[in-house]
């Protein structure tokens, strides 16, 4: 069925924000042919909140210490906005060298699992076949 998401931001200054993904955020890519960069993201998740109109999508990065983060972030000279608690989370927005903000936020929701760290999961050895634990 779903093997992934495939997220897309546009941006005036294509060539500038992949170096930003992958010189500063450091994420793991592969050039699809002529410096098309696609970058790996950490696990997602997905949230559908109401609205006035359809086909309207965000995309925000989460951390696990976003005030580590941002002080990583202003030793690079990268601009962020302030640090706000929107109750779901801290939230600030880098803004990147196309001018464009990505937001970035601790999370204080609970975070679903993912199917990798179920996959990953692998029936304990040196139990006999027939008392091995059943994990859900």
């Amino acid at each position: 069925m779903l093997i992934g998401a495939h997220c897309i931001i546009h941006s005036k200054n294509p060539d500038a924000d992949r170096a930003f993904f992958k010189d500063v955020l450091k994420l793991s890519n592969v050039d699809a042919g002529d410096g098309w960069l696609i970058f790996a993201l950490p696990p997602s998740e997905v949230a559908i909140h109401p609205s006035d109109k359809n086909s309207i999508h965000e995309l925000y990065l989460m951390c696990e210490d976003v005030d580590q983060f941002v002080s990583e972030m202003e030793k690079l000279g990268i601009l962020y906005s302030p640090v706000e608690n929107r109750g779901w989370g801290l939230l600030t927005e880098l803004t990147l060298p196309s001018g464009g903000n990505l937001g970035v936020y601790q999370p204080h929701h609970e975070r679903p699992r993912t199917d990798n760290k179920r996959t990953q999961r692998r029936p304990v050895k040196h139990l006999p076949r027939k008392t091995r634990i059943r994990r859900k």
